[in-house]
Formats: C-alpha cells, sequence, structure tokens
C-alpha cells in the first residue's frame, strides 16, 4: 500500500513555477510518509504534479511510482495505492496484446491495462485500489476507487485545479486548501459519527470519491460515474449450491489475497470470520512449509475488569488458544494498557483527520504499530458481518419498527449533548434523516420489494417479539399466497438492512482499518470485502443466511470443516473493548477539564450542563450509542477527540 497526492490544472503551464509546484507537491506527499515510509516521489510537467510515498509490497526493487508509460508517442502517468489479486491473470492477457513490461509490479500491469482498455479497465479489475492517471492522448486526468471502497481517495476543487491525495491532511497541506466545517458538517460529527455520509469528507468543499466510481477532469470539467454496486437479482441457487460457491469464491479470494514479497500474517480473535481466514491462511502457507503468524488483542488486566453483556458475551483467549492449536500457527499476544489507549486517542485523530472510534479505533493503532515490527502485511476478518447478516441489529425487533441507522437510533441522546442554542440551529434530525433516506431510494432492489415502507414499520409495531416476524417469513415461504404481503415487507427490509450496512458500517469500519494501520505503515487486506462474495451474497433471500434460525449459517456451513466444532458455535463477540474502570474515570476526568477550560474550542458546541450531570450518573455499557462497542464512555472519549481536532487542525466552524 502507497499513499498518493496530487494536482492538475489544464489552464496552467506548471513548467512555468516548476520550483514552486515541486515544493508544493512534495509538502502534501510528505504528509503521508507513514503509509508509505519505503520510497518517495513526485512528477511535475506542464498539467500535473504528483507525489507518492511507498510501501514496498510485490516487486521490492520495482515498482518505483509515479510511474510512466509511453504508447504510439503519447505520455501515460499513475501514482496508484492498493494491491490487485488477479495481476497475473492480467498480465499474461496484455502480453498477448504486445504490451512489453520492465517490473513485475501490479502498479504496472494497472497502468498497462488502462493504456489498452481505456476507462473500462476497471471492470477487469480484482483488489483494493485508489489510482490517478494523466492520460496525455486525450488531455485528461482519470481516478478509480475501488468497488467496497477499502483504499481511500478524498478530493477537492478551486483555483481552476483538481486536488487529490489518499488523505485528507495532504489536501490540507496545500496553501489553497483551508480545514473549514460548516453547519452540515457539525450535522455529520454530531448526528451521524464516527461515520461518515458517503462521498463526503465532512470539511467544507472537501468530498472522496464514492466506492465503485470513477471519474476524470478535463476540458469539460469534472465528471464521475458508477461501474460497479451489488445489484439485486433472484436468486436461482439452492442452498446447497449457494454453500458451495461461498466455500469457492472465500477460498479463492483468501488464497489470492496472501501474495506478498514480504512477512504476512492474520488477525485471530478466535471468532469465526478471523478463524476461518486464519485456518485457511495456515493450510495454504503450510502446503508451502510455512507457518502463518498470527495476533490477537486485549487490554492490561481485561480479566479482572471484563463484564459480559449481550454485545460482548466472553472473551477471546479461550477461543483463541484453540485456534492456534488447531491450524498450529505462530502466535503472538498483544496487550494494551489503559493510559497508552488514552494517549492513542489524539493520534488516532491525526491518523483519520477528525474524530472517529474513539478508543476503538486507538487501539488498533497501537497494535498495529506492534505488528509492523514483525510483518508488514495481514489478513483481517472485516466485513463478514455486514453481508452475511451477523450484527445483531439484523436480527433486532427495533429493526423492523424503527425507521432509522439500525447502530445508531438514539438520536434524542446525541442531540442532548449539543448545545441548545445550537441545536436550533442545526438541522441535525433532518439531516441524518434525509442521509438515511437519499441512500435507502438508490440501492438495487427485486422488483418485488418496490412496496409502500410505511407498512413495514406500521405494522412490526405491532409485533409482540421478533421471532413473530421471522416466523411469519417462514410461513410465506411455505405458503406465499397466504401471507404474501407480510414476506414481502419482511424482505424489504432485509435488503435495506444488507444495503445500509454494505454502504454506511463497512464503510465506516473499512476506513478505521485503512487509517489505523496504514499510520505505521502495515497494509491489512479483507478477503471478506472480495466484490465477487459480496454481489452474490446480495443476491441470497435472508433464509440463506439465517438458515435454520442460525446465525451467519451460511457461512458455518460454508467453512465449518475447517474449524473446531467449539468455535464455530461459539457466540458472536465483536472487536475487543477495555473494562477497566480507571479508563473510564481519565475520559471523565479529561473531559471535566475541558469543560471548564473557557478557551476549549468544544464549548461553544456542547450542552455543558447536561455533560456533567452525566458524568455524576452511573454509565450504561450495555447500550452503545453507536454500532457495538460505542457506550456512553466512548461518546465522553468522542468529544475529547473532537476538541483536539479543533484545535489541533485550527478548523473553521462556519455556523
Amino acid at each position: 500500500m502507497c499513499g498518493i497526492a496530487g494536482y492538475c490544472s489544464l489552464e496552467v503551464n506548471f513548467r512555468r513555477t516548476l520550483l514552486k509546484e515541486q515544493k508544493q507537491v512534495i509538502d502534501m506527499g510528505k504528509m503521508l510518509n507513514h503509509r508509505g515510509p519505503n520510497d518517495f516521489g513526485i512528477h511535475v510537467d506542464d498539467h500535473v504534479a504528483f507525489a507518492h510515498t511507498r510501501l514496498a509490497v510485490i516487486d521490492i526493487k520495482g515498482g518505483k511510482q509515479p510511474m510512466k508509460k509511453t504508447l504510439d508517442g503519447y505520455t501515460y502517468v499513475m501514482v496508484y495505492n492498493g494491491e490487485i489479486y488477479n495481476t497475473e491473470e492480467l498480465r499474461q492477457e496484455l502480453l498477448r496484446k504486445g504490451i512489453i513490461f520492465s517490473t513485475s509490479s501490479d502498479t504496472e500491469v494497472v497502468l498497462s491495462a488502462y493504456m489498452v482498455y481505456g476507462k473500462k479497465m476497471v471492470e477487469k479489475l480484482n483488489g483494493i485500489y485508489s489510482f490517478v492517471i494523466w492520460d496525455e492522448r486525450e488531455r485528461s486526468l482519470f481516478f478509480c476507487r475501488d468497488r467496497l471502497g477499502v483504499k481511500p481517495l478524498f478530493y477537492t476543487m478551486g483555483n481552476r485545479k483538481f486536488y487529490f491525495a489518499s488523505e485528507i491532511k495532504a489536501l490540507l497541506a496545500h496553501p489553497d486548501i483551508k480545514p473549514k466545517v460548516s453547519a452540515y458538517g457539525l450535522c455529520q460529527l454530531f448526528g451521524i459519527g464516527p461515520a461518515r455520509v458517503p462521498g463526503s469528507g465532512v470539511y467544507e468543499e472537501i468530498y472522496e470519491v464514492l466506492p465503485g466510481h470513477c471519474g476524470t477532469f478535463s476540458d469539460s470539467g469534472l465528471e464521475q460515474w458508477k461501474y460497479w454496486e451489488p445489484e439485486a437479482k433472484v436468486c436461482t441457487d439452492t442452498y446447497e449450491q449457494a454453500v458451495e460457491k461461498v466455500r469457492e469464491l472465500l477460498t479463492d479470494s483468501i488464497t489470492r489475497q496472501l501474495v506478498s514479497d514480504v512477512p504476512i500474517c492474520t488477525l485471530l480473535s478466535g471468532g469465526l470470520d478471523s478463524s476461518v481466514v486464519s485456518a485457511v491462511a495456515a493450510d495454504y502457507l503450510k502446503k508451502q512449509g510455512k507457518t502463518l503468524d498470527t495476533y490477537s488483542f486485549d487490554y492490561t488486566d481485561n480479566n479482572e475488569n471484563f463484564k459480559s453483556s449481550a454485545f460482548q458475551p466472553e472473551q477471546d483467549r479461550p477461543y483463541v488458544e484453540q485456534m492456534v492449536a488447531h491450524i498450529g500457527s505462530n502466535h503472538h499476544y498483544l496487550e494494551c494498557a489503559y493510559s497508552d489507549l488514552y494517549d492513542s486517542l489524539f493520534e488516532a485523530v491525526r491518523a483519520k483527520d477528525m474524530p472517529g472510534m474513539t478508543d476503538v479505533d486507538a487501539s488498533l493503532l497501537y497494535f498495529a504499530r506492534k505488528i509492523k515490527e514483525k510483518h508488514t502485511v495481514c489478513l483481517s476478518g472485516e466485513c463478514a458481518d455486514e453481508i452475511f447478516g451477523g450484527y445483531p441489529w439484523f436480527r433486532a425487533k427495533e429493526s423492523f419498527q424503527i425507521d432509522r441507522f439500525p447502530w445508531s437510533r438514539d438520536l434524542e441522546f446525541r442531540m442532548s449533548v449539543v448545545n441548545p442554542s445550537l441545536v436550533k440551529h442545526l438541522p441535525i434530525e433532518k439531516y441524518v434523516r434525509a442521509q438515511y433516506l437519499r441512500s435507502i431510494k438508490k440501492m438495487s432492489c427485486l422488483p418485488t420489494e418496490k412496496i409502500d415502507r410505511k407498512k413495514i414499520f406500521q405494522r412490526n409495531a405491532q409485533a409482540d417479539t421478533n421471532q413473530d416476524i421471522i416466523e411469519n417469513n417462514h410461513k410465506c415461504d411455505e405458503n406465499y399466497s397466504v401471507s404474501r404481503e407480510d414476506g414481502l415487507e419482511y424482505q424489504r427490509r432485509q435488503r435495506e438492512l444488507a444495503h445500509l450496512n454494505i454502504a454506511w458500517f463497512m464503510a465506516t469500519l473499512l476506513e478505521r482499518k485503512d487509517r489505523m494501520t496504514m499510520a505505521s505503515g502495515l497494509e491489512v487486506r479483507v478477503p471478506f470485502a472480495d466484490h465477487r462474495l459480496v454481489e452474490y451474497l446480495y443476491q441470497l433471500p435472508w433464509d440463506y443466511k439465517y438458515h435454520n434460525n442460525q446465525v451467519k449459517s451460511l457461512l458455518k456451513d460454508a467453512m465449518g470443516s475447517y474449524l473446531p466444532k467449539s468455535v464455530l458455535e461459539r457466540k458472536k463477540c465483536p472487536y475487543p473493548k477495555s473494562y477497566d474502570p480507571k479508563f473510564e474515570n481519565l475520559l471523565k476526568e479529561k473531559l471535566h477539564e475541558i469543560l471548564k477550560d473557557t478557551d476549549a474550542p468544544i464549548q461553544t458546541l456542547v450542552n455543558k450542563a447536561y455533560l456533567e450531570k452525566l458524568m455524576a450518573s452511573t454509565s450504561d455499557h450495555g447500550k452503545p450509542w453507536f454500532g457495538q462497542l460505542m457506550a456512553t464512555p466512548q461518546m465522553y472519549a468522542y468529544l475529547i477527540q473532537m476538541n483536539y481536532w479543533l484545535e489541533e487542525y485550527q478548523v473553521d466552524l462556519r455556523i
């Protein structure tokens, strides 16, 4: 993986101000050194200035960037961040087209594919990537982001230029771009955060290329289009056929992603998802005479402080030990003290360029730095719950009764935190509602699922239990004519939940994964985010994912032969969190200090009286305000991060 940054103007000639342009693009690129500590390069010509920081994974000696190639007298220049998993198939195809390669890197394959196939080359790529190509023939800049948005790409426009970068901090390094946040940015931070509206960078006039989108900047202006999205289709496969197809796709995805010229490892929590990835990887490497390295995370003294809850019923360690014995991996146990966790909150803000998932971010950042001491590439079980329906909200009664984001239902609590005088001027509730409905309107669904959405929530608000809803749907399968309307309403909502989780929740976790790991130059790959697997699962009915009323039954039936029975039947547990009361007490102490500091930038944004009263009460750890892990203590940390961000980035609040 790498970092890319730069800008383009078709109205001025950068060679006339070469030294200035070189300095500016170097300043942008150096903000991304953490993403690519192995090499640094720039390219400046008439209309483009590119910078690239390289993390060497494939073809260590070759593959330097920015990369230039010439065809028919025209020059093509590219900066690229990512990994293509079907590189060799594409290379052979391009060789047959007469392309000559000078490196074995996937970078040259991507650039050559564009030179031969043009913009349609994106349809041929299997991988995670964001890249920008200057096309001298067309006098245009072509840019693209991978289908699921694993790799980031931000941009802005101004002064007749198009600016781009892997991270917002690189954009802000250019003197033309300032850190401004409008009322709508605050609506995101308080109403939707730590998620972001797809395509938005929170900062005013800074945007992100959407997953599965590409575009051009040319004399005609800026144009973007969608080249991929999960598409709803009528499923013709039986459950047994679906099991075989999932096994084939997932095994292929994992093994493809094990290709590396540097040390590789996996994350192993002892849960279903990471255990599947680790087991397949261990088996693959064992055939090559190699032993897989695995890592698990926990917190100092968590054995004493752990509290079982509906969201996190048990600890990971016993299951990690079983998996290590089962696959024979070389395992590393990593722990983080609460003081290190707190200190990492601020580095996490600098990594993301805004407040994030607080200690969930900070801990991953801390652990990634430890992993980087021995490894450069890592495989993770991220994204399985979004596509296989593993989260509790896929089955929770409230998801069918309340027409909101299922992982962030308590908007009233969020608004209580905001300064009452500010709430009057911030359309938080309307903003969140508009983003939610706009997203649902865009989703792909079957013709039969285009029904009156109001019926879903009107009927299900009367249901006594969520089991009633599930049983109604099963009855529909047995006798479609009896309860056709009920069945379609249920199917429609399940389609919405699948879409929302891919477009929003998965995007949030993938952003976390990229920023917190790449802050140390650790490349993390996500086999469950293979677009072939995602689009196939989007077509399958919910009954296949919840076969025999079993959570993630499809994944278990497809990959169960790789796992011990105890791990296969384990209750779902999310990413580990600290239960040390000293951590929450420290958060309260620091937030108290901020609320007393009249110069603290967050002073005008929050309801101080409400927060003081809340901190004097006992926190409810079992009622998250975002996802499964962010409860009241994490809300304190979020506000601490927000105050630090406003100060550190000197954010200009335009409200």
